[in-house]
């Protein structure tokens, strides 16, 4: 896809989060909006994957580390062709498949079910791991939010997979500087993590800043190997895509009324 097809796949990505969370009354709107190009991008130019046979033992893995950010995976999965477009007016609703954290499978294309964050990138290493002992040219790519690089078991796993050198690995952070609607939310008042990419690169891995909102930056980043693991630092806004909810921590977790979703709808037509 070029830039401005991969832009446009954004704004379906984006109106299918929003209304699936105005539909469900729950889940987190925020964040989910700051990694939809990052989902696009990923899934729309970078991936070796084929929905119509989602196990394909060289796949290349997405393991979502942020799992409150699983509407955004739902509606690309869908818009991918993992699982049919309406699938995803189910989310939300008793009995179904698409639950408040991606469950492995149950749903084609999720790699991991997950829950609490910090737990993805040693997942996403192990998987790493067996892909070079079995010598499958598969790659792992991890999303992560920035707030749960607070969890000692993301520095763990960063010590691990410099030391193995597992350069089939990329790290990406959603840096959208917000991990809270409370008291201002933010990463850097809660607990700071700057300066980010000097700590990645003490831990020995290479590491890139792009513009997480910018296809001509994230496609060559995600792209990009070396010999060693990377991890891309994108920085976002949060709630990206509608002007209400960008930049603001109370949509950490709000779901939209009626009107919000209006405007947001209108925002994103």
């Amino acid at each position: 896809m070029n830039d401005a097809e991969l832009q446009a796949t954004a704004r379906i990505i984006r109106r299918a989060i929003v209304t699936m969370i105005y539909r469900a009354k729950s889940s987190h709107i925020g964040c989910s909006l700051s990694a939809a190009d990052i989902m696009t991008a990923l899934y729309f130019s970078v991936l070796n994957i084929d929905p119509a046979n989602p196990g394909a033992p060289d796949r290349d893995r997405v393991v979502l580390s942020k799992g409150h950010a699983v509407s955004a995976v739902y509606a690309t999965l869908s818009e991918r062709g993992f699982f049919p477009k309406a699938k995803v007016e189910e989310y939300g609703t008793n009995g179904t498949e698409l639950a408040a954290h991606i469950v492995r499978n149950v749903v084609p294309g999720a790699e991991t079910s997950n829950g609490s964050g910090g737990h993805g990138l040693a997942l996403g290493l192990g998987m790493a791991m067996a892909a070079r002992q079995t010598k499958s040219p598969a790659r792992v790519f991890v999303l992560s939010g920035d707030g749960e690089l607070e969890e000692g078991s993301v520095w763990e796993a960063l010590m691990f997979g410099a030391t193995q050198r597992l350069d089939n690995v990329t790290l990406i952070v959603d840096r959208n500087g917000f991990q809270d609607g409370q008291d201002g939310g933010t990463t850097e008042t809660i607990a700071g993590l700057e300066p980010l990419e000097k700590k990645f690169q003490a831990f020995g891995w290479e590491t890139e800043v792009v513009d997480g909102h910018s296809f001509r930056e994230l496609v060559p980043a995600l792209k990009r190997r070396s010999n060693r693991p990377r991890a891309v630092i994108a920085k976002t806004v949060k709630g990206r895509g509608v002007s209400l909810m960008e930049g603001r921590p109370e949509w950490h977790g709000k779901c939209p009324n009626e009107a919000e979703y209006a405007t947001a709808m209108k925002e994103l037509s």
